[in-house]
């Protein structure tokens, strides 16, 4: 191979900026020079980056092989001939990334969208197997997709899914920052309370203290908006507003909450600034004395035309009503305007009789000052002025209808609160430095020469309003509400802003409402709202939300008192300030790695106290409403938790869930273990945990709630297959687990050996201090067809389980564990009634495509007779499989793998502790006890004892007893354990172990030794010589199991231990046979021997 780099590539001016080298390799060419080999010092393939904009690749190559490259690119252009030129002469085909031989794509952004992304196709990179494994075919793809195909797009059906998203780019109408974002939050923000509220706050509250009251809502909604535009540019944001934010960030509990309170809300608020509105005109209509009914029927019927007029705007589409929107920002724009212009405007005689004298020094400082009035305080003003400053999510809101809402909504935002804020403040100021608090509005009302003034602004002005003192006034910032309208240039316009502020808010909200419940009902949260999840037009225009929308709106105008649903309305919308808020402190405390704003100035605390300032902002304007807030939220979050809607949104709660488990996990590393914490925490090896139910249900039931529990399986075979198959059901298995509400971990090896398998489980599962300390097997009750293998490991995972210092759970129940014949026979069953039912759906489709046509009326007969015989013969097939299995579907087998799940009805847990192993056979039917479906069960206790103490050992186990404080019903004193059994028991445990036996000492001693080392498995007569009293103590204590404990629901028995390399495995395995033989379900336990009971405190 050789490499030909030369150092001028590297230093030509006009390098690309992206330049590769491509390297030469060939197996097959042998044409290299001498001159090549050992002349030329080596050269390595090197990228060089420069900033010029000659997109050329630059393509170094062996001498005499430059025409093989000619065509490669010309001025930046593909070609056809884009291949690896020795690609063409070797039997493999290898894509290309960087001109090597490799599979391996460039990064690409549609490798990370989401599946169904709307703003482009997901593709799929080569996985790690498909580029970690060897090529075993070779890859047919056509010449001109080579480098396409090598950077992951699809080659395949490429144009129809480019002209599809054209059509989608070309049918939606998306908005860019003005007039999505900023134009909305402007118009939502200004509401009637710039031109009719204001001017009151700031003479109750003075120019000093009502600047503190505007300051101190911007300071709400400004932190609230930078904690919104860090969320925002996290990644990209979809339609759903606050409702996806929150969701996204905190999970499905919170955002499905309020998402369904802060939709309500917007639909209310249609009703309150459509009410608002129809107030205003009514006002003009009784002006005129032209009411039509009287003053409240007239609103309804205002009301009921301007929310139809309204979501015909919206029904029509986004773009209509953006430009509706605009229009009614620059008739808001020219009131303000108008405003300030009417300011400078020379006064007259009768607005100077009404308190207007221009910018005066006198006004302004004699208004600085607070002057609360009827009880108000700076708190109930801040309470009234507070929702003026809301509608910071009206661009939000619909974020799936913006271009780009990640730099929309930030910009848009917070540029729009500085606007509204400037208005807001200026406003204000200018309304408290030229109109006086009190005014009679008679303009006869002159100074008389020689009155003294005492500091009134007013009186040094000409007039004389002491006698508002004394009675009421209806002129001057405290008594007018229609200040602004006065001081105007032109005070019609003033009305037109009243209008133009009441009707846009409303558009926003009859907006705002039914876009976020259609992100919700998409998400579907809430089932039985999936309805309202449809969209129509080329937009997704939620039709059905904007119905739902105007019947909620139409319901309140017409019969709801306004005035008391407004402060909840209030609450709901700060409610939702304060989860955004708490959304990103919440990220930020999780420390995801996933959390990476583009927005970066936040800061978690300050996001924390905007939180925290909306929920106190809550109280103050109405604590009752607050309460009534925060009940509805819990009781929607207790819902959706309780459902449990099966989404992942890769929430900051899950990251703190993470967090917290960990930081946990680390902190119990610093507790010593202490006996009296001791719990089982249990490794069950039931292989899949669908195929061994109930051993994982025995397991769970002493360890739910109380332990660990692994659920382990082995696969052994072909390293590659295994790990391929445990790779893809991994998640299949702990999601069985978790839908059957089995509160259990799954864990899976691949192994060249079960006993390999298992000695690595038993090493490296659990964390910390959560290790297992006890090991659950079922009896392998085949164990005598089973090779000596299997045997061996099976009886070597016991041996490794105890030299691990683990405890040892052998579970036996009479029909055995494994249901996988049952379960494979369900799965044909289910796959045949699928096929039956999609033949009769063809059926049926087949009868009414021939119904259509005449023509084929006459073989209709012919066709359906044919269709029934083979509906015939399918049904025929399953009766026949079905009758086929009926010797593997046992029901028995079914029923037994059941039994632990069931309710255990008064009976007994017979024990027999026979050896003390430090308490874990005394503790596991203990906590079985105490479980719901064990509980009617008693304690039974069996011990061995002497013939002539059984009064005195029974006494000493009643008191061992009650000072471990377990429950007990019975004591019984086994006093002949250690005799023969008898001849019938005996001979059945002979004739089991036959097969197994080695008989040496009827051989002669070379065949005995030779049978020794061929089958050195077997039961050499020496040992069973050795063992024999304790094979006697195995078949008799079956027979008092059989005698005292047949009726038991459960046997619990100390586990007999074998000495390693001096028991053999078959022998062990006979004793395991004979003492758990025909009983009900046992339990074989052994300890670790270290205390796990103590009766101190």
């Amino acid at each position: 191979m050789s490499m030909n780099n030369s150092p001028n590539v590297f230093l030509d001016p006009n390098a690309n900026r992206f330049q590769v080298n491509i390297i030469n390799e060939s197996h097959d060419n042998t044409e290299t020079s001498q001159d090549d080999v050992g002349s030329d010092p080596p050269h390595y393939e090197e990228t060089s980056f420069t900033d010029e904009a000659h997109n050329r690749l630059r393509i170094s190559y062996r001498p005499g092989k430059r025409e093989l490259y000619d065509n490669f690119l010309q001025n930046g252009e593909k070609t056809e001939a884009s291949l690896h030129p020795y690609d063409t002469h070797t039997k493999m085909y290898y894509l290309q990334t960087f001109g090597h031989n490799t599979v391996d794509p460039v990064p690409k952004i549609d490798y990370y969208r989401n599946t169904g992304s709307v703003s482009g196709n997901k593709l799929s990179r080569p996985s790690l197997l498909e580029i970690h494994e060897q090529l075993a075919k070779n890859i047919a793809v056509s010449t001109g997709s080579v480098e396409r195909v090598a950077n992951g797009e699809s080659t395949a059906g490429d144009e129809t899914a480019v002209s599809k998203e054209e059509e989608n780019k070309t049918g939606f109408v998306k908005f860019g920052w003005v007039k999505g974002v900023l134009v909305r939050c402007m118009l939502n923000i200004w509401g009637v309370m710039l031109f009719i509220r204001l001017s009151w706050i700031v003479g109750q509250a003075g120019i000093g203290l009502g600047i503190i009251v505007i300051g101190l809502s911007v300071v709400v909604t400004t932190l609230t908006g930078i904690s919104m535009s860090a969320i925002c540019t996290n990644g990209v944001v979809r339609g759903g507003g606050a409702y996806y934010l929150i969701s996204r960030s905190l999970g499905p509990e919170f955002g499905g909450s309020i998402g369904l309170i802060f939709a309500f809300a917007n639909a209310v608020a249609v009703a309150m600034y459509v009410v608002g509105f129809a107030e205003t005109v009514v006002e003009l209509l009784k002006e005129s004395d032209t009411l039509m009914v009287d003053e409240s029927n007239d609103i309804r019927i205002i009301g009921t035309i301007t929310v139809v007029c309204l979501l015909g705007i919206s029904v029509a589409g986004m773009e209509w009503e953006a430009k509706a929107q605009v229009i009614l920002l620059v008739v808001l724009l020219v009131a303000i305007a108008n405003f300030f212009i009417g300011t400078v405007i020379p006064t007259n005689n009768e607005k100077k009789a009404r308190g207007f004298f221009n910018y005066q020094a006198s006004i302004f400082a004699e208004n600085f000052g607070p002057d609360f009035r009827s009880g108000e305080g700076f708190f109930s003003v801040f309470a009234i002025f507070f929702p003026a400053a809301t509608g910071i999510l009206a661009g939000a809101n619909i974020s799936g209808d913006l271009k780009d809402p990640q730099d929309a909504i930030p910009k848009g935002t917070m540029l729009a609160i500085l606007i509204t804020t400037v208005a807001y403040i200026g406003v204000a100021i200018c309304a408290a430095s030229c109109v006086v608090r009190d005014a009679t509005g008679n303009i006869n009302d002159t100074v008389v020469p020689g009155m003294s003034c005492n500091g009134s602004s007013a009186c040094s002005l000409g007039y004389d309003f002491s006698r508002c003192a004394s009675q009421p006034c209806d002129y001057g910032l405290m008594n007018n509400f229609q200040v602004m309208s006065m001081v105007s240039g032109f005070g019609p316009l003033i009305t037109a802003g009243i209008f133009s502020a009441t009707l846009s808010s409303a558009l926003a909200s009859l907006v705002s409402a039914p876009k976020v419940f259609q992100a919700l009902c998409k998400d579907n949260v809430y089932k039985g709202l999936h309805f309202f999840a449809k969209g129509y037009g080329k937009n997704n225009e939620p039709i059905r939300g904007y119905v739902l929308t105007f019947v909620i709106a139409m319901a309140f105008i017409l019969i709801a008192e306004l005035n008391t649903i407004a402060p909840i309305i209030s609450n709901f919308f700060l409610a939702s300030y304060a989860l955004i808020n708490f959304s990103c402190f919440h990220a930020s405390y999780a420390k995801s790695p996933g959390w990476r704003p583009a927005f970066r100035y936040y800061n978690m605390w300050v996001s924390l106290f905007g939180a925290l300032l909306c929920c106190g902002v809550m109280f103050v304007i109405n604590w009752w409403a607050a309460l009534i807030t925060y009940a509805i939220e819990l009781f929607l979050y207790i819902y959706v938790t309780y459902k449990k809607p099966e989404v992942n949104w890769g929430s900051s709660t899950q990251a703190l869930y993470y967090i917290n488990a960990l930081d946990s996990a680390l902190a119990l590393t610093t507790v010593e273990d202490h006996v009296k914490n001791f719990r089982p925490q249990c490794i069950a090896l039931t292989g899949a945990p669908m195929i061994r139910p109930a051993l994982l249900d025995i397991t769970h039931t002493f360890t739910k709630n109380n332990g660990l529990c692994i659920c382990c399986e082995v696969y052994t075979g072909p390293r590659k297959l295994c790990v391929k198959e445990m790779n893809s059901s991994m998640a299949k298995k702990q999601a069985w687990l978790t839908k059957n509400k089995r509160k259990a971990f799954y864990a899976a090896v691949a192994a060249d050996s079960f006993r390999d398998g298992v000695k690595s489980l038993l090493q490296a599962s659990g964390l910390g201090r959560m290790k297992p300390n006890t090991l659950v097997i079922g009896f392998k009750k085949d164990w005598r067809n089973a090779t000596a293998t299997q045997v061996e490991n099976y009886v070597g995972v016991i041996h490794d389980a105890f030299d691990f210092e683990l405890g040892m759970i052998i579970v036996r129940i009479s029909q055995g564990f494994d249901i996988s014949q049952v379960l494979q026979v369900q799965e044909e069953l289910e796959k045949l009634e699928q096929e039956r039912l999609a033949l009769e759906a063809t059926i049926k489709e087949n009868d009414f495509e021939e119904g259509k046509s005449s023509i084929c009326g006459f073989f209709k007969k012919a066709s359906t007779l044919n269709i029934s015989k083979h509906e015939t013969k399918k049904e025929s097939s399953i009766n026949t499989i079905q009758s086929m299995h009926v010797g593997e579907f046992n029901q028995k087998l079914l029923e037994a793998s059941t039994q632990f799940k069931k309710k255990q009805g008064k009976g007994t847990i017979d024990i027999w502790w026979l050896f003390d192993d430090g308490g874990l056979t005394i503790l596991i039917p203990y906590i079985l006890t105490i479980r719901k479906k064990w509980k009617n069960c008693k304690l039974r206790i069996f011990t061995g004892g002497k013939v002539n103490r059984i009064e005195e050992e029974k006494l000493v186990m009643a008191s061992l007893l009650s000072k471990f404080r377990i429950k007990f019903a019975d004591i019984n004193i086994i006093c002949d354990i250690n005799i023969k059994p008898n001849k019938e028991s005996w001979k059945f445990f002979e004739e089991m172990i036959e097969p197994y036996r080695l008989h040496e000492s009827c051989k002669d001693i070379t065949t005995a030794e030779k049978l020794k080392r061929e089958t050195p498995w077997k039961i050499t007569d020496a040992e069973l010589e050795a063992f024999k009293e304790k094979s006697y103590r195995q078949v008799r204590l079956n027979e008092l199991l059989q005698e005292h404990s047949r009726a038991a629901n459960l046997i619990v028995l100390s586990l007999p231990v074998a000495r390693k390399g001096v028991v053999s495995d078959y022998l062990y395995m006979a004793w395991l046979e004979i003492l758990s033989k025909n009983l009900p379900p046992i339990l074989m336990v052994r300890g670790n021997h270290k205390n796990v009971l103590t009766f101190y405190s």
